[in-house]
């Protein structure tokens, strides 16, 4: 028998009690189960009707903004090391060589070749800002601007001594604006805050120029109108500046060795170590096409022989490249010292140019 209800304990007399079987025969969900029940979710509006537009959740949008940041700082790990592989490029291959026209210096077309390949083959890197993944390099731009060191020299003897006629004569004009041009500080890119706020003229730009300088003197002397003077004194006096030049590089490396040596690690040996190299290898480079400048100056003095090894001495200086330059103890037994071995073919390069200049000032 059905009960009545009672307004004094029943809330609602007309409502079902919880687990009451409605007329269909089913039974009716009591009060906390409608009240965590899970609300159906509203379906979305059909495409093409008027409906506001909805902003992604707060958890989308942390992930586009988390998964933008992985991939720049992805970009930024793979660019530089990526980009560093492929720009290192040392170029000390002693066995390149330079056509020159007949008549031509081959000293001079080689000076030019080496300006070509570092600034457009290899590009330069010296100057290059932080936005270039060459600029993180530090090997490469001391050894591009050693050989820089190296051509400057080539260009102020051309200009003072051997292009002109006994040093009465004027200063040849293309040698004089290549000397010029390649004094031209190494570092500076197409704009420098230190020097003015507009643009500037860029390293490559104006090595390129001295370039195209020796280029336009060797066509000339090729065709009978510019200096090349073929006498011993000329070669003497190059060959004691480069001795010079090279004497000062031994002792920075004696300086080093002294001070740092069996330091484990030592950050700066290998900027001296690879400026000293672009020198040694810019000067091989030169004098090895020199020696068949003054082919009959050698022959006449006898100095062949004393030639060769000094060029043999110079090529071992040049081509040293250890994976890992170390400035270890002179005297260790586990580190070695890569600055010295440097040194002691210098030294005996010195010692050869010195026998060289005798020679050719007898």
């Amino acid at each position: 028998m059905a009960r009545k209800a009672d307004p004094l304990f029943d809330d609602d007399a007309g409502r079902p009690r919880r687990g009451a079987i409605d007329a269909e025969g089913s039974r009716k969900p009591g009060r906390l189960t409608r009240l965590f029940r899970r609300r159906p979710r509203s379906r979305r509006p059909a495409a093409g009707a008027d409906a506001p537009t909805r902003r992604p959740p707060r958890r989308l949008r942390g992930r586009i903004v988390r998964w933008t940041l992985y991939g720049l700082l992805a970009i930024v790990l793979l660019y530089y090391p990526v980009g560093m592989a492929v720009m290192h490029r040392i170029g000390d291959d002693t066995a390149m060589t330079a056509p020159a026209e007949e008549g031509a210096s081959r000293a001079v077309a080689m000076a030019a070749a080496l300006i070509r390949r570092e600034t457009v083959d290899h590009a330069w890197t010296p100057n290059d800002p932080f936005i270039y993944p060459s600029w993180a390099l530090d090997n490469l731009p001391h050894f591009q601007v050693g050989i820089r060191d190296a051509l400057g020299r080539f260009a102020i003897e051309m200009a003072d001594k051997i292009g002109r006629n006994r040093g009465s004569s004027a200063v040849d004009k293309d040698l004089e604006d290549a000397m010029g041009k390649l004094r031209y500080s190494p570092y500076t890119w197409v704009w420098d805050i230190s020097v003015s706020l507009l643009p500037t003229s860029s390293t490559e730009a104006q090595y390129r120029a001295a370039m195209r300088s020796l280029l336009r003197y060797n066509t000339r002397l090729a065709a009978g109108s510019a200096t090349f003077e073929r006498r011993a004194d000329n070669l003497q006096t190059l060959i004691d500046r480069v001795n010079a030049d090279i004497g000062s590089d031994s002792a920075r490396i004696a300086d080093r060795v002294e001070q740092f040596g069996g330091i484990f690690f030592d950050t700066r040996s290998d900027n001296l170590f690879y400026r000293t190299k672009g020198r040694v290898y810019g000067y091989y480079m030169i004098l090895r096409e020199l020696g068949a400048d003054f082919a009959g100056i050698l022959a006449e003095k006898q100095a062949r022989k004393v030639w060769a090894n000094m060029m043999e001495s110079l090529r071992r200086a040049a081509e040293l490249q250890p994976l890992i330059v170390r400035n270890g103890a002179p005297d260790g037994m586990v580190q070695p010292n890569h600055l010295a071995a440097q040194g002691f073919f210098l030294l005996r390069a010195r010692t050869q140019l010195k026998e060289v200049s005798d020679i050719l000032q007898r």
